[in-house]
């Protein structure tokens, strides 16, 4: 069987240089092009990211143009700005190739899409959603498919946090959830912004988009599809780290009946048992961000609060590798019938 060959437009973001790391090492694959829109004239990557000076096995960086895409690829990565990516994936994806968006475009139906984005969404009555590609708990379902929508950052984490609850009776009925979730800069992406800059990030730490994180209906939806609960919702902070990469998420559910540690651990161990990459932490022990910097994993652990009734959920990703770039190959690899592990790391780059 030929290699399948891969594309990668957005090739100088942060998500799209950390596609190409994993990439570059995957063994059942080639990489036969890169491009980035704003770029003027080809180049070696190399030379636009000199983190790859030495590798020369790269194709060289070129503007984007939809008909060598096309001629060269037979899955394609977009890793481009929401606004952007979702309108050329589906364009891509039209003209009969396999496609994975990074953006936050196809995750949502065009009405929550506009709404909470403030963007036109680049869906018609014709189209259907893309696949929600949050290859650790619906494996089956990204199986051999065209089209994926990957999550968002913030959703992975807090998704495989609280999914496993939905299959339970064990959340008060009517609760809102609590989520409390931070990130390092890299999740803002690469364009300059005076809010990054190392003299205003640097000892520092703030909330931003209260109340209005794009990534809340996100979340909300794949709750209320898997607990049937059309009425689920989540109070979501986000916050600002100053650090470059990685996410802490902090649940608070209120829990209707009394249950132990145990039951809980057990649940929770059930739901991620085929997936090599979600670790459930033993009782006592607490994830940090820097156990997963570098890998696709996610480390979560629980804690009950008999006396408060709450149940406390923590888990950390990087937010390049399982919240963008990691997750896409995880799920190309579902796609094209490998093993979802092939070319991902489950060894973090600690310290």
């Amino acid at each position: 069987m030929n290699q399948p060959r891969i594309g990668v437009v957005g090739a100088t973001g942060y998500a799209g240089v950390e596609l190409i790391r994993i990439l570059s090492r995957h063994p059942l694959l080639k990489i036969t092009y890169l491009a980035a829109q704003k770029l003027e004239q080809s180049e070696t990557y190399g030379h636009k990211i000199s983190a790859f000076r030495q590798f020369g096995e790269l194709p060289a960086l070129e503007p984007f143009d939809l008909e060598r895409c096309l001629d060269l690829c037979d899955l394609v990565f977009l890793a481009l700005p929401s606004g952007i990516s979702g309108r050329l994936a589906l364009q891509i994806h039209h003209a009969g190739k396999k496609v994975i968006d990074l953006s936050g475009d196809l995750r949502l139906p065009k009405e929550v899409y506009e709404s909470w984005y403030g963007l036109a969404s680049p869906l018609t009555q014709k189209d259907t959603h893309a696949v929600y590609g949050l290859s650790d708990w619906q494996a089956e379902q990204i199986a051999n498919q065209s089209l994926i929508s990957n999550p968002g950052c913030y959703a992975t984490a807090a998704l495989l946090s609280l999914l496993p609850l939905c299959q339970t009776k064990l959340v008060e009925s009517q609760s809102v959830w609590v989520v409390d979730a931070k990130s390092g800069s890299t999740g803002a992406g690469k364009s300059p912004q005076p809010h990054l800059l190392l003299s205003e990030l640097s000892n520092n730490f703030y909330p931003y988009r209260v109340g209005c994180h794009q990534h809340t209906p996100e979340i909300e939806q794949k709750l209320q599809e898997e607990s049937k609960q059309a009425d689920l919702q989540i109070q979501l902070t986000t916050q600002l780290l100053p650090i470059p990469r990685g996410i802490l998420v902090s649940a608070y559910i209120p829990l209707c009946s009394t249950v132990s540690f145990t039951d809980l651990y057990e649940i929770y161990q059930n739901a991620y048992h085929d997936t090599p990459f979600v670790s459930i932490l033993p009782c006592g022990e607490w994830p940090q961000i820097q156990s997963v910097l570098g890998a696709n994993t996610c480390h979560i652990a629980l804690h009950v609060d008999n006396r408060t009734q709450m149940l406390q959920i923590f888990a950390v990703i990087d937010n390049l590798q399982k919240g963008a770039a990691g997750q896409a190959v995880q799920n190309m690899n579902l796609m094209l019938g490998w093993p979802m592990e092939t070319g991902l790391s489950l060894i973090g780059s600690a310290p």
